[in-house]
């Protein structure tokens, strides 16, 4: 009888151990499911190349518009954007490899991040245009840094949770000036729509003569188009924001609830995050 309630003993003890190590993740990790759902969602936000992109090739659209003294004017900002343009790219490069490394800390699979280190940029410099400090350039110091130790050593001795406690006030920061950087391509767009636009509004109600005619039709057609195509782009700008709000937001969370993260609370808020960066990736991914 006793050998009977041992072996009973012993075999409920087993179950109980093949219970938990099935919920566990690599090295006996409870699952991060969660985590990783939201780590790659932000890391896969996408739309912010394009928007950057569209925002160092202002000038290429304004030319055919421009009359020879706004045309140097447009030049000189154009030097600007291009510097710019390198910083967020810069900028965007680290928070998603971050994201990526994050994601394989939480999840099963094991991959190489390594030559993604050789693409980070050459950091940034202080930009009186874009607005970035001397506290962004160090942020952005101080999370290649930590991927470089991360991913180099093979992420040895490293967690979710070190991860993200070591790297969440860097990410901060950078996320504050992504979001600075997006308002500036937003104002810029802006002013883009009004120098176009406005050329159309002056020039298309004193085109009255009947010889006119289908130039003004054409205008009109082209006028719709642009007005249009601003539109749809301020949209885009608006859902780029409110991506990285929410990206901010969810990694605080992580940070507050670092020793929580399997609860079930955590996990449907991090869920909840996870969704809504997927719909506003599917905003970003629209054409304009």
């Amino acid at each position: 009888m006793d050998i009977c309630r041992t072996l009973t003993r012993y075999l409920l003890v087993l179950a109980a151990g093949l219970t938990l190590a099935a919920c566990a993740g690599p090295g006996g990790q409870l699952s991060l499911a969660e985590v990783r759902q939201f780590a790659d969602a932000s890391a896969r936000l996408g739309g912010h190349a394009e928007l950057s992109r569209r925002y160092r090739d202002t000038y290429e659209r304004e030319q055919p518009y421009l009359s020879p003294a706004a045309d140097r004017i447009a030049k000189e900002n154009d030097a600007r954007r291009k510097a710019v343009y390198e910083d967020y790219i810069s900028i965007q490069k680290s928070l998603v490899l971050y994201m990526q490394t994050l994601s394989l800390l939480a999840g099963d699979a094991r991959y190489d991040l390594s030559p993604q280190l050789d693409d980070l940029g050459n950091g940034l410099k202080a930009n009186a245009e874009s607005g970035l400090q001397q506290r962004h350039i160090a942020a952005y110091t101080g999370l290649t840094r930590l991927l470089t130790r991360a991913i180099a050593s093979g992420y040895q001795n490293r967690s979710v949770e070190t991860m993200v406690r070591d790297g969440d006030a860097d990410v901060q920061i950078l996320l504050d000036a992504m979001i600075a950087l997006t308002r500036l391509y937003a104002k810029t767009n802006e002013n883009e729509k009004k120098t176009i636009l406005g050329i159309f509004d002056v020039e298309i109600p004193f085109s009255t003569k009947n010889s006119d005619r289908m130039l003004v039709t054409l205008a009109k057609v082209h006028y719709m188009t642009k007005a249009n195509e601003y539109k749809l782009i301020d949209k885009r700008y608006d859902a780029a924001m409110q991506g990285l709000t929410k990206v901010a937001q969810g990694h605080q969370k992580m940070r507050e609830n670092l020793h929580n993260l399997t609860s079930p609370e955590v996990r449907a808020l991090l869920s909840a995050y996870g969704r809504d960066l997927i719909a506003l990736r599917d905003a970003l991914s629209d054409s304009p």
